[in-house]
């Protein structure tokens, strides 16, 4: 099924209503002050010139937030660090926030935020794991730099090792990446008698709301959060962020509504990251290729406040990937660093694995003189379900069909051949790239449940309200189609209500691509429960056995009795769905070219095969699989977030320094899905938000390791993401002709 999307005509008209587009009478803009040091003493800030400016309403530092607590986590830990709405005595990253100004508009806020002055007293920064990890002093006083240290499965036996035919060692890296939405951050308060009313840029605003609640010592009751349109997210809008709550100050404080745009500079300096991983791979196989064991050690670069500690923990789990190795231990450490936080990025922890596993395959697979993908073949997940020395249960899957799928997309006997062809005659180099993976979809315990609830109304219309959030996933359009389908009525009867706290009490977002899987299910489940009720209340009003009455449409029937449910109304039903996560697969497989002059990759053919269970709508999720590959792209050829040697992201020239890929670097795709129902879910649905991310980058790196190993005196090894020209040409040329 493929539906026109019910969106798209309020959306590409410009009648779309984002946080910037909301008009509240009397609304006074916000600007924050932030220091371009990494790190550094904050011994005073001098606001006096900017208090005294033309339309500056208040200019709010750490002082004037008295009785105001600390930013809480999303995902709470032990021990960890404050998280001040704004800088108390130590910049920590650049960009972090030390003082607010409101004002009559954006444009005086800024002018005036420009005039505040901050006495700083620069410090060392750290800028990686290693720098610090390698510190005199931990960053934040009683506190320890790793605030996550944590293995998954048993230590490898030395034996294993031992037995091995073949070990493999390698340092990768995983660069620092923006997660560049259209919409950056953007919040919109206004104080109400005794709370707020808050708008915001959101994906979770439940915990949104509790979060606002918990800083400003208010009732969650009294916090309304309200998530109009989105302009994207990649799970950078989660947490609750120090400028919100800062923002929510100043509202109280002013008795005034004010409004936070984040701009593209502040977004790329101090909004949060994606990534950020070193580690070290070791590998065994046997001599017939069947991988013995699996070691991941990860060190995490996770900022300098903890609010994503828990992320890289997800590359542990997966540290499998989609074979079947008796022995895998991977040991996780989070690491604080004088950069923006860390957090989730569409994928979030499951690309990093993927790309460990595959890159280790590839390079077991040139040891033994084997075909990588029979090596592949050789160790792909058979049974189902399937427990992992780390403490996955992947619930189902047929790897071995989507390894052939994409096999007769990518056609790697025609490049083989072309590829030899060129090795003798000469041209460019050419390189053959495959990658399998497995992610986790639906969330972690804590969050695997998901509220909905549906109700018949008077005028035959029903109202379908669930805690997810869209964030552009066309949740307009398939969720009132999936309820339409329970109950028999056409779509267009199905009014849906989400992303707001008033409206709807409880839910979890839309994050880890929980939409359908999650939010889908728990509507199907309330949708079923309305008909049920229905019945029931029309056998009570009969005096008729429920059995004997009948659901067609929104009408009920027993023997010569008919009613509609509107003559029923106002009758609502609930449901909370819960579950295991769900595990999507999917084969990726990539053609490129290099250009030996300049050190530059063309991806000449790329193709994903995919799983993600049932698929509900395939326009949706064939649009959801281009814009993660796309990104996908962007990490392996050309997203990095640069910084200097203390931390400070060099980005002067905002999106020229730091690339992405634009409609002009897609290459020739070649598409498809597999479809093994998920089991524990009504749908049979899998989450389809991320598998590109995680896919492409160790096919393409892959890819043009094997385009290198033809070249006499190339150098694989020195490849890492993303792979810019410098990086291809000294791989190739060991940094001199």
């Amino acid at each position: 099924m493929t539906l026109a999307r019910v969106e798209d005509r309020r959306l590409v008209t410009g009648r779309g209503r984002f946080v910037a587009d909301l008009v509240e009478p009397g609304c006074l803009e916000a600007a924050f002050v932030r220091p371009r040091v990494a790190h550094a003493d904050l011994a005073g800030l001098d606001v006096t010139v900017a208090r005294s400016m033309p339309g500056v309403h208040a200019v709010l530092t750490a002082d004037d937030l008295g009785g105001v607590d600390d930013v809480p986590a999303l995902f709470g830990g032990d021990d960890l660090p404050p998280w001040r709405p704004l800088v108390v005595d130590r910049v920590r990253h650049a960009g972090e926030p030390v003082a607010c100004v409101v004002a009559d508009d954006r444009h005086r806020a800024e002018d005036a935020a420009g005039a505040v002055v901050p006495d700083l007293r620069e410090l060392p920064g750290r800028p990686d794991a290693a720098t610090a990890l390698a510190a005199d002093a931990p960053l934040y006083d009683g506190h320890r730099d790793v605030v996550l240290d944590q293995e998954l499965g048993e230590p490898v036996a030395e034996a294993t090792w031992a037995d091995a035919a073949v070990v493999v060692e390698t340092d990768l890296r995983q660069q620092l990446l923006a997660p560049t939405s259209l919409e950056a951050r953007a919040i919109l308060v206004r104080p109400e008698p005794g709370g707020l009313t808050v708008w915001c840029s959101h994906q979770y605003p439940h915990a949104l709301r509790d979060g606002l609640a918990a800083a400003l010592g208010l009732d969650t009751g009294a916090v309304r959060v309200v998530v109009p349109d989105v302009g994207g997210a990649f799970g950078g809008k989660s947490p609750t962020f120090p400028e919100y709550v800062v923002v929510a100050v100043a509202a109280q404080r002013l008795r005034r509504p004010v409004r936070w745009v984040e701009d593209r500079t502040e977004a790329l300096w101090a909004a949060t990251r994606g990534r950020g991983q070193a580690q070290r791979l070791r590998m065994a196989a046997d001599a017939e290729g069947r991988i013995t064991a699996i070691d991941l050690h990860v060190d995490a670069a996770i900022g300098a406040h903890p609010v994503g500690a828990g992320i890289p923990v997800q590359t542990g789990l997966a540290a499998s990937g989609a074979y079947a190795v008796p022995e895998v231990h991977a040991r996780i450490r989070a690491v604080l660093t004088t950069t923006a936080p860390t957090f989730a990025y569409r994928g979030a922890g499951r690309p990093e694995a993927a790309y460990a596993v595959e890159r280790g395959v590839d390079l077991l697979a040139r040891r033994l003189g084997l075909d990588a993908v029979e090596l592949r073949r050789r160790n792909l997940v058979r049974d189902f379900p399937h427990d992992t020395p780390t403490g996955r249960r992947y619930d189902s899957g047929d790897y071995a069909a989507a390894l052939d799928r994409a096999l007769e997309l990518l056609e790697p006997d025609t490049w083989r051949a072309e590829q030899a062809r060129r090795r003798d005659e000469g041209g460019r180099p050419l390189g053959v790239g495959v990658a399998c993976y497995v992610e986790r979809s639906g969330g972690e315990p804590g969050i695997l449940e998901e509220y909905a609830v549906v109700e018949a109304r008077g005028d035959g219309g029903f109202v379908a309200g669930v805690g997810t959030s869209s964030t552009g996933q066309s949740h307009e359009t398939v969720f009132p189609a999936l309820v339409a389908g329970v109950l028999g009525v056409a779509p267009d009867r199905v009014r849906l209500v989400e992303g707001d706290t008033a409206a709807v009490p409880e839910g979890h977002g839309s994050f880890a691509s929980r939409s359908l899987q999650m939010g889908g299910a728990a509507l199907h489940g309330a949708a079923g429960a309305l008909v049920v009720a229905a019945r029931e209340r029309a056998a009570a009003d009969w005096g008729v056995d429920v059995a004997h009455v009948g659901w067609d449409g929104g009408t009920l029937r027993s023997g010569e009795r008919e009613t509609s449910v509107a003559a029923l109304a106002p009758l609502c039903a609930e449901h909370r769905f819960s579950s295991p996560p769900a595990f999507p697969y999917g084969v990726y497989g990539a053609v490129v070219e290099i250009d030996p002059e300049l050190g530059s990759v063309d991806v000449l053919r790329l193709v994903a095969v995919d799983d993600y269970g049932t698929v509900v709508d395939h326009g949706v999720v064939h649009g959801q699989t281009l814009g993660s590959l796309t990104q996908g792209l962007g990490q392996a050829l050309y997203e990095d977030v640069p910084l200097d040697a203390d931390g400070v992201p060099r980005l002067e020239q905002g999106l020229l320094d730091y690339l992405l890929p634009t409609a002009a670097e897609i290459p020739p795709l070649r598409l498809d899905e597999t479809a093994v129902p998920a089991p524990d879910n009504p749908l049979g649905a899998k989450g389809a938000g991320e598998a590109g991310c995680i896919g492409v980058p160790p096919a393409v790196v892959n890819a043009v390791a094997d385009a290198l190993d033809g070249v006499p005196g190339a150098d694989p090894s020195l490849l890492a993401m993303p792979l810019t020209p410098a990086t291809v040409w000294n791989a190739l040329w060991g940094g001199a002709r």
